[in-house]
């Protein structure tokens, strides 16, 4: 009869880690989407404002040799990205291509100026700080005048903002749900010790013994649904990188590293925080109240 029994609490052990372990990796799995989200979509945001450019168009008497300096001079600030020199000649070729015939014909001469593309860090490229920038070049003794735009520069800003923050709100809800369902799964599994738990109790045993084979359990079925739920984050990110390569989420080590790091580290800090806390309040009940 005793096997039996012994037996069967294994078994109801064994389910109770299975599905410790599951809850664990498809909350994680979840939390890991939306980080990979996160970190893609500051990376998308980054890339977009990477391509806008401030045109830079300079004084008739400014010399190739004055151009080619200041161009190198350029290249050096903290705030270029790439800086692209644009003749005039190659911008009158360019722009008689866009419109489909040659201006210069009716002209007679070439209005246009000399110009530098400056492609701007993505942490430049805010109105204040384009603005900044634009009174700095105005200043320069080889430049006649500065264009980038404006109303898209303010748009894709707000935009950006906005994504961001709904993101981050999204993202922070169901962390907080990954955490209330981790917690409650912990709790379920060490509910069905209780007795055992007042057992040792009673026995002499101090609260930091007992706690101690309950938490390192807690944490090793955390570490097991972790690297389940990384394996499921590895297949996803595998898709999306086959079907959107522009992403290059593969590429990306320091982020897929992030990720990884920050789901083994959430699943560490959660279900030690959980299992103390559950255990302890098994701790300090008394006999009578263990059957409610």
């Amino acid at each position: 009869m005793s096997s039996k029994f012994d037996s069967y609490q294994k078994r109801r052990l064994r389910s109770s880690y299975f599905s410790v372990v599951v809850s664990i990796a498809l909350v994680l799995f979840m939390v890991g989407v939306l980080g990979l989200i996160l970190l893609k979509s500051t990376r998308v945001a980054n890339t977009v404002k990477e391509k806008v450019a401030m045109t830079l168009f300079l004084k008739d008497e400014v010399t190739n040799e004055k151009i080619f300096k200041f161009k190198e001079t350029l290249k050096k600030e903290s705030y270029a990205k790439k800086v692209l020199y644009i003749s005039k000649e190659n911008a009158a070729k360019q722009y008689s291509k866009e419109i489909g015939e040659d201006f210069l014909k009716f002209l007679g001469e070439n209005p246009l100026k000399n110009g530098i593309d400056i492609y701007l860090k993505a942490d430049f490229v805010t109105p204040e700080k384009m603005h900044e920038l634009e009174t700095k070049f105005l200043k320069n003794a080889f430049v006649a005048d500065v264009s980038y735009d404006k109303p898209l520069i303010n748009l894709l800003t707000k935009n950006i903002k906005r994504i961001s923050f709904w993101i981050l709100v999204v993202s922070g809800f169901f962390a907080l749900i990954a955490i209330v369902l981790i917690n409650s799964s912990i709790r379920l599994s060490i509910y069905s010790k209780r007795f055992n738990i007042k057992t040792m109790q009673m026995v002499g045993a101090n609260k930091s013994f007992i706690r101690k084979p309950f938490i390192w359990q807690g944490v090793k079925l955390g570490i097991i649904g972790t690297f389940v739920a990384l394996i499921g984050l590895s297949i996803v990110v595998f898709y999306i990188d086959k079907y959107i390569p522009s992403l290059e989420i593969l590429k990306d080590y320091s982020a897929l590293a992030f990720l990884g790091l920050g789901v083994l580290l959430s699943s560490f800090i959660v279900t030690w925080v959980s299992t103390f806390f559950a255990t302890q309040r098994f701790l300090n009940l008394q006999t009578d109240q263990l059957y409610y």
